[in-house]
């Protein structure tokens, strides 16, 4: 690929994302794999990896400062949950393809070949390096405004349902394409009398039970299991796993 060729396609990527670059060697370094890198004469400290360390830290505080904003009367425990949900690989990955992200991402041959492109861990890490070098090129109130601007269904979604999220929805969609399964969901125990029970589910997919959740009534016991769930398989942030 020529120089003019590739000034060509990120000219294209910046419309897409509708944000301009004043500094377009940011925007180049943030499409560039560490296999690239590695394969070229720049080497490390050319690829992504630093504007991706700084991205995942500016999505945190934009979209904690948003959740903050929106819901005042919100606990600790109740914002962090919300905001793993938010920041979780999946909505990165989603948000990701929708800008096809990964056919911008200069990757090495071995990584190229073995379908790097389409792997979630690369296509999330560009996603955030992007965050990074918008917050660098730009500063704070232009990375929040395209933060906002990329999580505006998300966050309008979370506020009208308040502080429940949908996180069996999430779950089975994930299960669906990883495992190729539906989570089953079991009642473990049910405890308490009718106006003060609490039950504990389990819920099983791929031959084993992958989360353990209580509620006072089946649904809430079925999404605490099912975040329990998300959260073992690494989709979503530590700071969610808190009781």
């Amino acid at each position: 690929m020529t120089d003019k060729s590739r000034s060509s396609e990120l000219k294209k990527f910046e419309r897409r994302i509708k944000y301009v670059f004043r500094n377009k060697k940011l925007l180049a370094q943030a499409l560039v794999h560490r296999s690239y890198a590695y394969e070229h004469a720049g080497g490390e400290g050319t690829d992504n990896e630093r504007l991706e360390f700084l991205g995942d830290a500016v999505l945190g505080l934009v979209v904690s400062g948003s959740i903050f904003k929106r819901f005042p009367d919100f606990l600790e425990g109740q914002m962090t949950r919300m905001r793993a949900a938010l920041v979780s690989r999946t909505t990165l990955e989603g948000l990701a393809r929708k800008m096809d992200l990964g056919g911008m991402v200069l990757f090495g041959k071995g990584e190229a070949a073995s379908g790097g492109a389409e792997q979630s861990r690369n296509l999330v890490g560009a996603y955030e390096a992007v965050i990074g070098a918008i917050y660098v090129d730009g500063g704070f109130k232009k990375s929040g405004k395209f933060i906002e601007a990329q999580f505006k269904a998300e966050l309008k979604e979370i506020s009208e349902g308040g502080a429940s999220k949908d996180y069996k929805s999430v779950l089975q969609e994930y299960t669906s394409k990883v495992y190729k399964a539906t989570p089953k969901y079991t009642v473990v125990s049910e405890e308490g009398p009718d106006h003060k029970k609490n039950f504990e589910v389990a819920v099983l997919f791929g031959g084993t039970v992958r989360g353990r959740g209580e509620g006072k009534n089946k649904k809430s016991a079925e999404q605490d299991a099912a975040f329990k769930a998300l959260f073992s398989e690494g989709l979503l942030d530590k700071t969610a796993q808190e009781k």
